[in-house]
């Protein structure tokens, strides 16, 4: 298994991206150490993994450290991060609230920023490490009204390429993975509130949201598990700042082309 012997942390573990992370780090030998705010669904998925579960905020103070500090107690090192945690509010540059605006940024960057402030020294004690930012194709491209969410998602792609460029000579690789459309309850959310707008239900909403994606589809969590997987394993050794698209095709769409396609 290429992560046997590695020891993983995921943030926003319980659900969605980033229990299907959990569970596939695990299933290729990675000891697993998830945190989240939700305590149940958390457990279960420590429970799933073999792992150990720290329930909590990310933009607590301390948290970050307390989690990193529970993979070296429990498994005696840190090789891989994947901050996944993340929020996201409607509103455009012209009406988002401060409140929205910093929740988003908060918990989006600088949770991100602090997970990985916290497990750069230990990886680099062992001369080794993974770091994946779970940013977004919002990071690259905008859906209307989502001004604090794609400003966040943005900044992971920055943030990602700094960490590459200042700690590689550590052995310390970090990159940006960004997936589309991603059938989790975040997703749900949205295409219910669409669903709602349009007098459809879900699956129609879906169909609607992803017609223009070349694949016709939104991912599943287990397919962008597996992209994290690969950027946390030795097969992407030499991977490093750059930004990992799992989009379906998303972006290779011009837009303008789309009214020439046959029917």
């Amino acid at each position: 298994m290429r992560l046997e012997g590695k020891v993983a942390v995921i943030s926003g573990g319980g659900s969605g991206i980033g229990a299907a992370t959990a569970r596939r780090l695990a299933s290729e030998g990675a000891r697993i150490v998830v945190t989240g705010r939700r305590e149940g669904p958390l457990a279960e998925v420590a429970d799933e993994t073999n792992g150990v579960a720290i329930p909590g905020d990310v933009v607590e103070p301390g948290h970050a450290e307390a989690t990193v500090a529970a993979a070296l107690d429990a498994f005696g090192g840190l090789d891989i991060c994947v901050a996944n945690a993340g929020v996201g509010f409607g509103g455009t540059a012209a009406d988002v609230t401060d409140e929205q605006w910093q929740r988003t940024l908060d918990v989006n960057v600088t949770g991100a920023m602090r997970l990985a402030r916290a497990s750069i020294p230990e990886m680099a004690a062992r001369g080794a490490g993974s770091i994946v930012l779970v940013s977004s194709v919002s990071g690259v491209v905008s859906s209307p009204s989502s001004a604090a969410y794609v400003a966040s998602k943005a900044a992971l792609i920055g943030l990602a390429v700094s960490i590459a460029v200042d700690h590689a000579a550590a052995g310390i690789r970090c990159n940006a993975l960004c997936p589309g459309w991603v059938r989790t309850a975040m997703g749900d959310d949205a295409m219910d509130e669409l669903a709602a707008e349009r007098g459809i239900d879900r699956e129609a909403a879906y169909a609607l949201g992803t017609a223009t994606i070349p694949m016709r589809r939104a991912a599943s969590a287990e397919e962008i598990a597996a992209c994290a997987a690969f950027l946390a394993s030795d097969d992407a050794s030499y991977v490093t700042g750059t930004t990992l698209f799992a989009d379906g095709g998303l972006l290779a769409i011009d837009p303008g082309g789309l009214a020439f396609e046959r029917p």
